[in-house]
């Protein structure tokens, strides 16, 4: 552990929600996401001297992601995401001995995922827990020190060090202290797999002013990277890219682009036969070499059973559903994969552990073979926003998946006087448009200098009168 990392005990963890309402349906894997709910933690750390701070996270709660269990109903899956985090909070409250915000994770980390394993929780889903309760640990740390996420981090007062076998071997002041910041970061735009291409294929317009379809969000928000969902049905795939590579070729200067196949394919073979029909099919050619990286094609139960390393795709491969446990990036490592996305729900210590595993094992390579990710399951403007678009930027990725702008409209559910608190601490990310203060995209980047401030990439604190205590929404979705 680092030697300056303060020492501090875990005195209070409260856990609300409130209910999200999407302002157009949202499919990814095998649901249509229309409404759910988002999590909100408000931790408090105590520190030997008798001062104290208190912290926040917050996180969607969504179905078929954590656990794609189709005998689970929505309301089940919601129900696994509270349980995991009122297990991780019994965890934390129940150690009051004093330690470094990275010791709290370490100490708890591998019990916790046992004892989630014996509810039969996969470790992707028990990991959600700790992950919001570790970011709302390191915010009260930032506030207490009165220095923003970047400067904690990179001068580890988190303590990261080899207290957890994963960690070994790093030399975690020398990484941290190098990490690069960027005053602006790239939005890859998410095409749904019933998102409107063009205005001819909208069901359910929302008309609300906003962009519905990729036609219109191109021209409203200059994105030069997407995300594109694939179905592993080729034929109706390749008919969908092409509707889509229709509209993207139009770019000035080109675009960058990465499919997510959520699961969807059964085996290396079938994602193979894909690329040969893209690869077969003239209109796809710039759509092609556009192509960034593969995400996740294959399902998480035996994806890392195939070995890839056989299978000559030509596009870098990542995990990310595969992506349950701290070793899981070094199996993916052996089995060919050459990435593998960072998201908050999956804990800020595992991206920046993944983040240092890359740049370990690109030192020993002739080009840069392996990278990180960054993307997005829908996390919400305010909090949980802020602090992923800092993760992302403290491992040095260049572009981040960004839908939940798309699909949610902005602040709408959070009271008037904090959207104005947003507006005006964060003024460079966030304008007020369409009655809500909502993410500010331009020319496809979006402005993050603000979040440089104390705490964990906010200078707000939400509203927590206006929630709900988790698990007593009202609203039933």
């Amino acid at each position: 552990m680092s030697t300056t990392a303060p020492a501090f005990k875990v005195s209070e963890i409260e856990l609300h929600e409130i209910p999200v309402v999407l302002r157009m349906p949202f499919r990814f894997g095998v649901v249509t996401l229309r409404q759910c709910f988002q999590a909100f933690v408000r931790a408090r750390i105590q520190f030997s001297n008798g001062s104290y701070a208190w912290g926040t996270s917050a996180e969607m709660v969504v179905p078929k992601w954590f656990d794609k269990n189709p005998a689970l109903s929505d309301q089940d899956n919601f129900e696994q995401e509270r349980d995991v985090l009122r297990i991780a909070r019994e965890s934390y409250l129940g150690d009051a001995t004093p330690a470094s915000a990275f010791s709290h994770f370490a100490r708890h980390h591998d019990a916790h995922l046992a004892f989630c394993a014996k509810r039969g929780y996969n470790p992707l889903l028990a990991s959600y827990g700790p992950a919001l309760i570790d970011r709302a640990l390191i915010d009260a740390l930032c506030k207490h020190e009165q220095k923003s996420f970047y400067q904690v981090m990179q001068s580890n007062l988190a303590g990261m060090s080899e207290e957890h076998s994963q960690f070994h071997d790093i030399g975690w002041d020398h990484f941290l202290a190098q990490c690069k910041l960027a005053q602006s970061i790239h939005a890859r735009h998410t095409v749904g797999l019933v998102d409107a291409i063009t205005t001819a294929d909208v069901i359910e317009a929302v008309n609300d002013g906003l962009p519905e379809t990729l036609e219109q969000v191109m021209a409203h928000y200059g994105h030069r990277y997407y995300k594109l969902k694939v179905s592993g049905q080729i034929d109706k795939d390749i008919d969908r890219l092409t509707a889509i590579a229709r509209i993207l070729d139009h770019i000035p200067n080109g675009y960058q682009a990465s499919l997510d196949g959520n699961e969807q394919y059964n085996s290396a073979q079938e994602l193979e036969a894909l690329l040969a029909k893209m690869r077969d099919t003239p209109v796809l050619k710039q759509l092609m070499q556009s192509i960034l990286f593969i995400e996740q094609p294959i399902a998480r139960h035996h994806a890392l059973d195939v070995d890839l390393n056989t299978r000559p795709l030509g596009i870098p491969v990542i995990i990310d559903e595969s992506d349950g446990t701290l070793d899981a990036f070094v199996l993916a490592k052996e089995k060919g994969y050459a990435g593998i996305s960072s998201k908050t729900c999956k804990g800020v210590y595992k991206s920046i552990l993944n983040a240092a595993r890359c740049a370990q094992w690109n030192q020993a390579q002739t080009q840069t073979q392996y990278f990180m990710s960054a993307e997005d399951l829908t996390v919400q403007a305010g909090i949980s926003v802020q602090q992923d678009l800092a993760l992302v930027n403290l491992i040095g990725v260049k572009h981040v998946e960004r839908n939940g702008h798309h699909y949610v409209n902005g602040l709408a559910s959070r009271p008037k006087h904090e959207q104005s608190q947003f507006l005006k601490a964060h003024a460079d990310l966030y304008e007020n448009t369409h009655g809500s203060a909502r993410l500010h995209i331009q020319n496809g980047q979006m402005q993050i200098g603000s979040l440089a401030c104390a705490g964990f990439a906010s200078a707000v604190e939400p509203d927590f009168s206006a929630m709900f205590p988790l698990g007593q929404c009202p609203v039933s979705v």
